[in-house]
């Protein structure tokens, strides 16, 4: 095992590694391709207007010679290019094309073109030849020609050269210094793969991975020992209904061998008995068959989170190391950019658990619905708020011509989860530049139909005919797209607890066209709260004391995010404690108005700290509010049940969070005036 880790470990360092070294190498060769280019470019430009320049001067001085037919003057004026070492020879032509004059700077050189070429600028082999006409009062009187050194091919190779030394000390400084660092970006991660790992290949979920710091991938690390925890109570539960099925399958069979014994003594009874034989072996081929289908999900499902999960953990540990990097200089944008990313993948992750956990709750039969008139324009607009950039992002065209007078009878909450389901369906599987169309019609029935259509792929009929199977992702491969599979299965039987219907129709190669039906409503829609409130500063010259905050948490980072909500509102003092019993003692000594209790806490859980303090008359009249990540419905009754004044689940939404305190301060100050 360790063997493997090793191996593992140094396939990742390398991976790094060549990834720094890859884009040292492009960069560095962009640069220096670009540097030489236009050095290049230079000389070539410079050197042609030079030697352009040298032929009309010449062309210039020798006009009157060859006006008078003075072959010498012209030779001394041509003579006076042993100035220039870079010409290897020049000549005059007259107006006949006839050699007028000539200069050859070596004997090597003595050769001449019998007549003047073209006018213009040639390159012939390592030499430049200019040729230009020689006028004199608008009358053209010859030619001039010039041969000299073309040295570019020179400056490649020398440059070249440079290039390769620049290139070779610059990767073995990138090399080293990636060395050094990416030890400390492997190690955490790699201890958690290794666990990981590890779970997969032993199938033991009672493994934990180890916590080796308290930032991002310590988070991580937590949150990857509460999903094993949770899978094994899962697989606990499994094993135990598997155990229960393969006693039953035995009592079955025990059942048979006494029938088949009747069966001997009752010869009169032999019909009757092997219809009762064959029912129960119907029924046991059935319950093997469930038992069946129940291990494959089991699996399915833990290979689905598995790979889901890790996508949006991957940006998170990802783009949190690069902000943990103490060698590494970000902009202030850069760091913005990269918080994003990380908030994106903690939303998408958060958005994963809770599909899980609502498919749970579905099944369990513990959903809670409220149903009620739901002014299905409102609803519409609000997704169409939230899903807008995804659209835009992709090219797409969101229409939704909506009656604004129409209405259902349904959940709020439940039915904005189930059209931003399909929306986000509709835009995630649609092709770029499309459009995704809401349309609603009434029927006579008193039912109202929904429809969302898009101009993807579509699908096929063997794809439509599993659509709504968990796990099942619209005919996709795992990783193509994100999301668990399970938002179809939980959008239907939503639909369905609210005694709707849902139903698709799908044409390759045009579309698909998914509807549910809910039953029409008479009555006005109720106006609905939104689900984000604003965070809003408060003036802290609104009261005259200040009230008092006390906090208790354990997690740092939990602390400091209610430190900073607590300063932007301006209006409250705020006290701070790691444990339930400090954070007693404080209560006791300060009497605050309001106290935030983290639930799970070390030593002294917060239910128990809570209950202290209601016992205790000096501080029974404080609101204790929850704050906790355990977000099951049974753990919120229990927590409501037991006193708290309000309970919050983590991620904090902080305007519930300001609306929760408001309403725990004024409670306070009534509690204040009635028991002074």
């Amino acid at each position: 095992m360790t063997t493997a880790v090793r191996r593992r470990s140094t396939s990742l360092q390398t991976k790094l590694v060549s990834v720094v070294l890859l884009t040292t190498l492009v960069s560095l060769v962009v640069a220096l391709a670009a540097m030489i280019a236009y050095d290049l470019r230079s000389y070539h430009q410079s050197w042609v207007g030079d030697m352009a320049g040298q032929a009309e001067l010449l062309g210039k001085t020798t006009a009157t010679a060859l006006a008078f037919d003075d072959a010498k003057v012209a030779s001394d004026n041509l003579a006076l290019l042993r100035l220039r070492p870079q010409v290897r020879a020049a000549a005059i032509y007259d107006e006949r094309g006839e050699l007028f004059a000539l200069y050859p700077a070596t004997a090597a050189s003595a050769a001449f073109p019998p007549r003047p070429g073209a006018p213009g600028v040639h390159i012939e082999e390592r030499e430049m030849v200019v040729t230009a006409p020689i006028v004199d009062k608008g009358e053209t009187r010859g030619s001039v020609y010039l041969r000299a050194d073309y040295a570019l091919y020179e400056r490649v190779i020398g440059y070249s050269g440079i290039a390769l030394a620049v290139l070779a000390i610059a990767m073995g400084v990138a090399w080293a210094v990636s060395l050094r660092l990416q030890r400390v970006v492997t190690r955490p991660v790699l201890s958690i793969a290794t666990t990981a790992r590890e779970v997969m290949e032993q199938r033991d979920y009672s493994r934990r991975a180890q916590k080796m710091s308290d930032d991002e991938v310590g988070t991580l690390a937590e949150a990857f020992n509460g999903m094993m925890g949770e899978i094994e109570r899962r697989v606990h539960e499994n094993e135990a209904a598997l155990h229960e099925i393969a006693r039953e399958v035995n009592d079955r069979r025990q059942a048979q061998h006494e029938v088949m014994q009747l069966n001997e003594r009752l010869e009169a009874r032999v019909h009757e008995r092997t219809a009762q034989l064959e029912a129960s072996n119907r029924e046991l081929a059935q319950a093997t068959e469930a038992a069946e289908r129940a291990n494959r999900a089991k699996s399915e499902f833990i290979s689905s989170m598995s790979h889901e999960l890790r996508t949006p953990l991957n940006a998170i540990l990802g783009f949190g190391q690069l902000l943990a990097t103490e060698g590494i200089s970000l902009s202030a944008t850069k760091r913005t950019e990269f918080t994003q990313h990380i908030l994106k993948a903690g939303a998408h992750l958060l958005s994963l658990i809770n599909e899980v956990l609502d498919l749970a709750r579905i099944e369990s039969a513990n959903l809670m619905l409220s149903p009620e008139p739901v002014e299905v324009a409102a609803l519409l607009k609000e997704c169409h708020t939230m899903l807008e950039p995804a659209a835009a992002q992709r090219g797409l065209h969101m229409l939704m011509p909506v009656d604004p007078s129409l209405t259902v009878v349904a959940d709020r909450t439940r039915l904005k989860q189930v059209m931003l389901n399909l929306l986000s369906n509709a835009i995630k599987y649609n092709r770029e530049e499309g459009a995704v169309v809401v349309e609603c019609a009434s029927f006579n029935s008193g039912t109202a139909r929904i429809v969302v259509r898009d101009t993807g792929p579509g699908l096929r009929p063997e794809q439509v005919a599993s659509l709504f199977q968990p796990f099942n992702r619209l005919g996709q491969e795992a990783g193509a797209v994100e999301g668990t599979g399970i938002g179809l299965v939980v959008t239907k039987r939503l639909v369905e607890l609210m005694g709707g219907r849902i139903g698709v129709q799908s044409t390759p190669g045009v579309g698909s066209e998914f509807w549910i039906e809910l039953k029409r409503s008479q009555d006005t829609a109720a106006v609905a709260e939104t689900d984000r409130m604003p965070l809003t500063p408060r003036d802290p010259l609104a009261l005259p004391h200040m009230p008092l905050l006390l906090y208790v948490e354990d997690n740092p980072a939990n602390l400091r995010l209610v430190e900073e909500i607590v300063a932007f509102r301006g209006d409250l003092r705020m006290l701070s404690a790691p444990d339930a019993q400090l954070g007693i003692e404080l209560a006791r000594a300060h009497l605050p108005q309001v106290i935030l209790m983290d639930i799970h806490l070390p030593g002294l859980n917060g239910a128990d700290a809570r209950a202290l303090l209601a016992a205790d008359p000096v501080t029974r009249h404080i609101p204790v509010i929850a704050v906790t990540a355990d977000a099951m419905p049974r753990a919120r009754a229990q927590g409501l049940e037991a006193g708290f004044f309000r309970y919050l689940t983590k991620p904090i939404n902080v305007g519930k969070l300001n609306e929760a305190v408001d309403a725990a301060l004024a409670a306070a100050a009534e509690s204040s005036t009635f028991h002074p």
